[in-house]
């Protein structure tokens, strides 16, 4: 791809980029506005997938509780192992199996049949494949070249007696899950779960499967964020399309305080004409941040009305992606109580060359994967203007341009965050 080829900027920094809040700034400054929920209640565990724990669950015994075998083989002491000759004679005298075990008394020179999962009794201390066996009517032959202890899973390897299983802010997943079940846990103390009021604003959006006017497109914003919320697990609440009017903004807004702790609208926030959403905030509540230095995103509102967190993020559809992942995602996890985690950055190189100006933090849509090396390389989705979903929806990765960082040349060392991942 030659420098012609480049990924074009949609749009050039200009002096309304001069006041905008960092990134960094503005994430940090909404996250310390934002206290965690306080109400909680008990529920089953089985009811208590994607919530946040609001207490430790502490191991009450070992997990496993009892050493037991990795393999499907023999169980016997090493120390009647040949070591020197080429195989060992042991006596087959019975059979431990997952809940079953041998309750025998064990001499030297014997050994058990034994499962996966199976109780190695206490005189015993290693396992032998049956793949590295063979059975000779009441004996078993194995060769040389064991080390004792193999394929044997002790007691407490998983979860030791008094050892937390789960932390509190802990949000709770597919292995959460599994390790309360491990540790006996019947029941668990959750954080409530966050109620999220959100609508699109605009005279020219309409529903689909309806008939398209000159100028109208379909609202896709709200679809996009239903899913977003969905991903974010908590509780939504559509408040439908506001037209272009500041009562309308004003009612709306109002009716989300009153329903929601966040309430997200997405347009109306810049200095546009037919833009009431800043206008219908400050009425309502207070505006404390607008504005952030990043691309695509920058007309980010964030403020309060009354008891509700109000984010108004902008109209473009993959400025409506970035920010809530970059802004909204992060406060919902800290209302929620649950502990931040840091995006998985790792360095690729690029593939094609980059546009940027300097001055604002770029999240550019890319494609990660691996070159013949195993070397990783990431190349952009095609034209990176925030109106273009498809790059979102082709994308696996964020490309991440610093503030001061110009244009990338192709071959040039970048940072990316993977976002789509198998789990």
């Amino acid at each position: 791809m030659s420098q012609t080829d480049a990924v074009q900027p949609s749009a050039t920094v200009d002096a309304c980029d001069m006041p905008s809040t960092p990134y960094d700034v503005a994430l940090a400054e909404i996250l310390s506005n934002i206290e965690p929920i306080s109400e909680f209640e008990r529920i089953p565990i089985r009811e208590a997938l994607h919530r946040v724990a609001a207490e430790d669950i502490t191991a009450n015994s070992d997990v496993p509780g009892h050493r037991n075998s990795a393999m499907d083989g023999y169980a016997c002491q090493f120390a009647d192992l040949s070591v020197t000759g080429d195989v060992s004679r042991l006596k087959l005298v019975g059979t431990s199996a997952a809940g079953s075990p041998y309750l025998g008394n064990l001499k030297s020179g014997e050994c058990i049949r034994i499962f996966t999962g199976g109780v190695v009794p206490d005189q015993l201390d290693t396992v032998v494949m049956q793949e590295d066996c063979e059975k000779e009517n009441e004996y078993v032959v194995t060769r040389r070249g064991h080390k004792k202890g193999q394929h044997v899973r002790n007691a407490g390897e998983d979860i030791s007696a008094g050892e937390v299983a789960v932390h509190e802010g802990q949000a709770i997943g597919m292995a959460e899950l599994g390790l309360l079940a491990s540790v006996g846990c019947e029941s668990i103390l959750v954080k409530r779960t966050p109620k999220v009021a959100f609508c699109s604003t605009g005279d020219e959006l309409r529903g689909v499967g309806e008939s398209l006017r000159t100028g109208d497109v379909y609202d896709s914003n709200r679809y996009t964020l239903f899913a977003l919320l969905e991903r974010a697990h908590v509780l939504s609440i559509d408040l439908g399309v506001v037209r272009d009017n500041l009562d309308d903004t004003i009612a709306t807004l109002a009716k989300g305080a009153e329903e929601a702790d966040v309430i997200i609208t997405t347009a109306g926030a810049s200095v546009g004409d037919s833009d009431f959403v800043r206008q219908a905030l400050e009425t309502l509540g207070e505006l404390k941040l607008w504005k952030v230095a990043m691309r695509p995103g920058r007309p980010l509102a964030f403020g309060k009305i009354k008891n509700s967190w109000f984010f108004g993020l902008p109209g473009n559809p993959v400025s409506v992606v970035v920010t809530f992942d970059k802004f909204v995602k992060p406060a919902l996890r800290k209302l929620k109580g649950e502990n931040q985690v840091k995006p998985l950055e790792i360095s690729a190189r690029c593939s094609n060359p980059i546009f940027k100006t300097p001055g604002r933090l770029e999240f550019q849509r890319g494609i990660l994967s691996y070159d013949q090396d195993g070397q990783a390389v990431v190349e952009t989705t095609g034209s990176q203007n925030s109106s273009v979903l498809t790059s979102m929806s082709k994308a696996n990765c964020y490309i991440v341009l610093p503030l001061e960082c110009g244009n990338v040349s192709a071959g040039q060392t970048v940072t990316v965050q993977p976002f789509k991942t198998e789990f």
